[in-house]
């Protein structure tokens, strides 16, 4: 079926408070505060942000640790510039002897976050854990964390609502406070896509389950399109057939080719085999799968396949179907998809 593409969104969840006090006297006065100027860096070093960690406090681990001059001259640029707001918490590697301007551009560099978490539009639950784990998380905390998750109001099961996004923590955040992270970034996703409506053509659960289809099947670009089909399909009564479900089943990942073996899987999530939607979703998906969940766009189509890398063609004729997937085949073994 459809090729997976998983995209990354960049999003980081937790972010530092910085103290605005004082802004008005900064302002109203002019202030010579010692800063470096560009090309004297030397260096590098880590510095470790806590949660909730104020300007003043920001700025004067940075001078401590050596990055900038001066601890007022970071404060000063933070006051008056709102991106502050956006620093992240956890261990982030700086240049030594750097102007304070380029200190706070440094702090929200998210390549510059050493313990980033990069949850992929897509992900199962198992490969969050996994992430988690080699983060420096205990895997039985995540576990344990895990069980004791509260969906939001319309959802049950920890699938499909571990949001996909950029996540930094800060040392000795609990696992519990991380998945809860996640869990609160889903539900601000589901309300802005409208999934977690009870006026969608599906309950939210179903809608959470069909945005986890079209984020497992195609492009961006095709969202849409995947989700008229899966309603096209429940429609007249056709079983969805979905590869990403078996591969869901199999934890097979990025395989194009499905063994006619293994569409046999034994399992309720195989859409080989059981009509309707599986009983879940197959994973965590982005904002705009949800979106395309919920507003699919007019068509008669039945079939789609990925006939090359970037080329998803959808029709309503198994004729042309079987002839895309020739196509399709030949492109496979001359490598098109490697």
């Amino acid at each position: 079926m459809g090729k997976k593409r998983i995209v990354q969104i960049i999003a980081v969840v937790s972010v530092v408070a910085i103290a605005l006090f004082g802004v008005h006297q900064y302002r109203s006065r002019v202030i010579h505060d010692p800063d470096y100027a560009q090309g004297q860096s030397s260096g590098e070093v880590i510095v470790e942000i806590s949660q909730g960690e104020s300007g003043s406090e920001i700025a004067r681990n940075l001078f401590k640790s050596e990055v900038v001059k001066s601890s007022a001259a970071f404060f000063r640029l933070a006051v008056t510039d709102n991106r502050s707001t956006k620093i992240a918490p956890g261990p982030h590697r700086l240049s030594r002897h750097i102007p304070a301007a380029q200190a706070l551009e440094q702090l929200l560099d998210p390549s510059r976050i050493t313990s980033l978490i990069k949850i992929k539009e897509g992900a199962w639950v198992s490969e969050i854990v996994d992430q988690l784990v080699a983060a420096g998380f205990k895997r039985a905390a995540v576990l344990d964390a895990l069980n004791k998750l509260t969906p939001p109001a319309g959802f049950h099961g920890a699938e499909g609502i571990l949001f996909p996004a950029q996540y930094s923590f800060a040392k000795g955040t609990s696992a519990d406070s991380a998945l809860k992270s996640m869990v609160a970034a889903f539900s601000g996703a589901a309300k802005l896509s409208a999934i977690d409506s009870t006026a969608n053509d599906f309950m939210p659960m179903e809608m959470l389950t069909i945005a986890s289809l079209i984020q497992a099947e195609g492009d961006t670009k095709d969202f849409a399109k995947i989700s008229r089909v899966v309603r096209n399909r429940l429609k007249i009564g056709m079983p969805l057939q979905f590869d990403s479900t078996v591969h869901f089943i199999t934890h097979t990942r990025g395989k194009m080719f499905l063994s006619t073996n293994a569409t046999k899987t034994i399992s309720l999530y195989n859409t080989y085999l059981h009509y309707g939607l599986p009983p879940g979703p197959i994973g965590s998906p982005g904002l705009d799968a949800m979106k395309a969940a919920v507003s699919p766009v007019e068509g008669n189509w039945t079939y789609f396949i990925t006939v090359k890398p970037g080329d998803t063609r959808f029709t309503s004729s198994f004729q042309e179907f079987t002839n895309w997937k020739f196509e399709y085949e030949k492109n496979l073994k001359a490598g098109a998809f490697a």
